[in-house]
């Protein structure tokens, strides 16, 4: 089956809803890397949940994410720290923001994608998570923090 332009562009936002998921998943379950991935490569890309068809995940994208997001969470949580109010911590954030940040985070880390698609990409997974909410604001002030920081070269 051959995958058109716009439905790989799909199949990648997919991924990046799905780590942050799984990323999330992973803090509150204390599930393994690996037992985290099989479940959603198994049971949610493409999985129908009352009548309604989950979107195909890129399984490359999803997995580079939720492994880069492991590899250098140390350096990715101290990026989203800097890009912070002091007063915020990571660690006092919304479980569901500390998962973007992080999947958003090694996105920019691994440097294959330009910073200002990762920026729209991840508000748009914010916007999926809080509808009505000032987060996706929030997730792309963090976010052009980060971004300028992890790729000074994109911005200059």
């Amino acid at each position: 089956m051959s995958v058109s332009g716009n439905q790989k562009r799909q199949m990648k936002s997919a991924a990046r809803l799905y780590a942050v998921q799984a990323l999330f998943q992973m803090e509150h379950s204390n599930q393994s890397i690996d037992a985290v991935r099989a479940e959603f490569e198994d049971h949610r890309f493409g999985a129908v949940y009352e009548g309604v068809e989950m979107a195909e995940g890129d399984v490359d994208t999803f997995r580079d994410l939720l492994e880069g997001a492991i590899a250098d969470q140390s350096q990715i949580d101290q990026m989203t720290d800097r890009a912070l109010v002091a007063k915020w911590p990571i660690d006092r954030i919304d479980p569901t923001l500390r998962a973007l940040f992080r999947a958003a985070g090694a996105e920019l880390v691994s440097g294959g994608t330009p910073p200002k698609v990762v920026i729209v990409e991840f508000v748009d997974v914010a916007k999926a998570f809080f509808p009505e909410g000032k987060e996706p604001k929030f997730v792309n002030a963090v976010l052009d923090h980060m971004a300028r920081e992890a790729c000074p070269e994109a911005f200059s």
